[in-house]
C-alpha cells in the first residue's frame, strides 16, 4: 500500500522522547518507516516542565526518524498522561426533533457529545476525551451502537477524562516551537492499549498498566469498552532513585545495575552473586550484592502494584477480567514482574508486547513494551485519517443524493458517516488554546 498516507507518533515521556513513522501496510498491519529517540530532561512524571530543554529532546527525535524514513515530519499525533489526569463518569439526555426520516444518526450522536464538552470544570482543567460506553434508546439500555435505529429519547452513559489546561498547552508549544502542529493529543494509556491488546481481551475484561519512568497508568476495558483509566504518580525512575540511596552510588550506574542485573523477586537470586560497581576518581570499586538489590526492587514495585490494585478493586471490575492484567511500558521488562504482580493480585499476568500489529520485518527494537505507547499513538493516528477519508466519502455520497434525489444512496451515506472521529475532530476545532 504505498499510496497510504504516513503518519508520525510523538510519544513524550519522562525518560525518552520517542518519534515513530509508519503507515498502513497489507493486511491491515502497520509498516515502520523510521524511528527516532532521544533523552528526555524537560519532563517530569508526564508533564513538560521544561519547554526548551523538551523542545530539543523532540528536534533530536524528530530528526533522527526522518532521517530513517527519509521524509519530513510536519504533524504529529502525542500523547498526553501525568498525575493531573482524572476520569468520572456522566449520564447524558438529547431528545431528538424529529423530521421525516426519524432513524438516529451520526448528527444526533454528535449533538449528544457535543454537549459533554460543555459541563462544567474545576478551574484550569479541560475534557480531553468524551468516551461513550453504552446508549440508552427510548428507555432501552445496553444498545452500542445506535444509529440507524428510531427513537425519540437518546441516552448515554459517558466516561470522561479530563486533564490541566496548562499540561495540554505545554505540550502544545513545546511541538510547535519545535517546527511541528500538533494533529491530535491522545490520553496514553489508550494508546498503549491499541498497540498490545486484543479486542477479545478487550471484550472479555483485562487491565492494561503502563510502568512509564514517572507514572504508572491504568486503564480497565470490559465488554469491548474502556471502564476506568487511573494515573499512579510512581514508576521506574523512583526504582532507580531507591537504588541509588540504597547503595549509595551516582544514578547512572544505579540505572544500569537495574536493567542489567534488577529482579523483581529477592527470592530469585543467590545469595553470593555480586556486582562491581568502578569508584569514583580513582576510589575502590563498590560490591553491590544482587539480592540486596532485587529486595529494594522488590520493595518499590509491590507498592506500585498495590496502588494498581486497589484502583482495579475500587473500579468494581476485579472479578470481571478475565483477560487479566496486561504489563507494558519500559518497567514491565524487569525480570519476575510477572511473578510478582500474580502473587499481589492472584491475577493471570502477561507482558504486552507491540508487535501484533506490525509488519512483517520490524525492527526488534521497535517491538520493545517501552515503545508501546509510541506504535499506539502511530496506529490511532491511521485510525483516524481512515475515519476522515470514510467521511470524505460520505460526503461526496451526500453531493451526489443533492442531485440525483436517489433516498436509498442517502441512507448509504448516513452508514458512512457514522464513523466520524470525535476526538480528532475535537482537537482540530483548536480547543487547546
Amino acid at each position: 500500500m504505498e499510496n497510504s498516507k504516513i503518519v508520525v507518533g510523538l510519544d513524550i515521556g519522562t525518560t525518552k522522547i520517542c518519534c515513530i513513522v509508519g503507515r498502513k501496510a497489507d493486511h491491515g498491519k502497520i509498516e515502520i518507516l523510521g524511528m527516532g529517540r532521544a533523552d528526555s530532561l524537560g519532563v517530569r512524571r508526564g508533564m513538560v516542565f521544561n519547554i526548551d530543554q523538551t523542545v530539543e529532546a523532540i528536534r533530536l527525535a524528530v530528526s533522527e526518524a526522518e532521517s530513517k524514513a527519509s521524509v519530513e515530519i510536519g504533524e504529529v499525533n502525542v500523547g498526553i498522561a501525568g498525575q493531573h489526569i482524572k476520569s468520572m463518569q456522566h449520564h447524558g439526555i438529547y431528545t431528538r426533533k424529529i423530521s421525516g426520516e426519524d432513524i438516529i444518526s451520526q448528527v444526533d450522536i454528535d449533538a449528544l457529545i457535543d454537549d459533554m464538552y460543555k459541563l462544567a470544570m474545576l478551574p484550569g482543567e479541560e475534557i480531553i476525551h468524551v468516551l461513550p460506553q453504552e446508549y440508552i434508546l427510548d428507555g432501552e439500555v445496553g444498545i452500542k451502537q445506535p444509529i440507524g435505529a428510531s427513537g425519540v429519547r437518546l441516552e448515554a452513559n459517558f466516561h470522561i477524562i479530563t486533564g490541566q489546561i496548562a499540561a495540554a498547552n505545554n505540550i502544545k508549544r513545546s511541538i510547535e516551537k519545535a517546527g511541528l502542529t500538533m494533529k491530535d493529543i491522545i490520553l496514553e494509556p489508550l494508546a498503549s492499549s491499541e498497540a498490545v491488546l486484543s479486542q477479545e481481551e478487550k471484550d472479555a475484561g483485562v487491565a492494561l498498566v503502563d510502568i512509564g519512568g514517572g507514572t504508572t497508568d491504568l486503564a480497565i476495558f470490559y465488554n469491548g469498552i474502556i471502564r476506568h483509566t487511573a494515573v499512579i504518580p510512581l514508576g521506574g525512575n523512583i526504582i532507580t532513585e531507591d537504588i541509588k540511596e540504597g547503595c549509595n552510588i551516582i544514578g547512572k550506574q544505579a540505572e544500569l545495575l537495574k536493567v542489567k542485573f534488577g529482579s523483581a523477586l529477592a527470592s530469585e537470586s543467590q545469595e553470593n552473586e555480586i556486582v562491581s560497581i568502578p569508584g569514583l576518581r580513582g576510589k575502590d570499586p563498590k560490591e553491590i550484592s544482587v539480592k540486596n538489590l532485587a529486595s529494594i526492587i522488590q520493595a518499590r514495585l509491590e507498592e506500585i502494584i498495590e496502588y494498581v490494585y486497589h484502583e482495579i478493586k475500587n473500579s468494581g471490575y476485579e472479578k470481571k477480567l478475565i483477560g487479566g492484567i496486561v504489563l507494558t511500558g519500559g518497567g514491565s521488562q524487569m525480570k519476575h514482574i510477572t511473578q510478582l504482580t500474580e502473587f499481589i493480585t492472584a491475577m493471570n499476568t502477561r507482558i504486552g508486547y507491540p508487535n501484533e500489529h506490525l509488519a512483517p520485518g520490524s525492527s526488534e527494537d521497535i517491538t520493545s513494551p517501552m515503545y508501546a505507547t509510541g506504535v499506539g499513538l502511530l496506529m490511532m493516528g491511521i485510525q483516524s485519517e481512515e475515519k476522515v477519508k470514510t467521511t470524505a466519502t460520505a460526503n461526496n455520497t451526500k453531493k451526489i443524493v443533492e442531485v440525483t434525489g436517489h433516498s436509498d444512496v442517502k441512507k448509504k451515506g448516513s452508514w458512512f458517516s457514522s464513523l466520524l472521529s470525535k476526538t480528532g475532530e475535537f482537537f482540530e476545532d483548536d480547543a487547546i488554546k
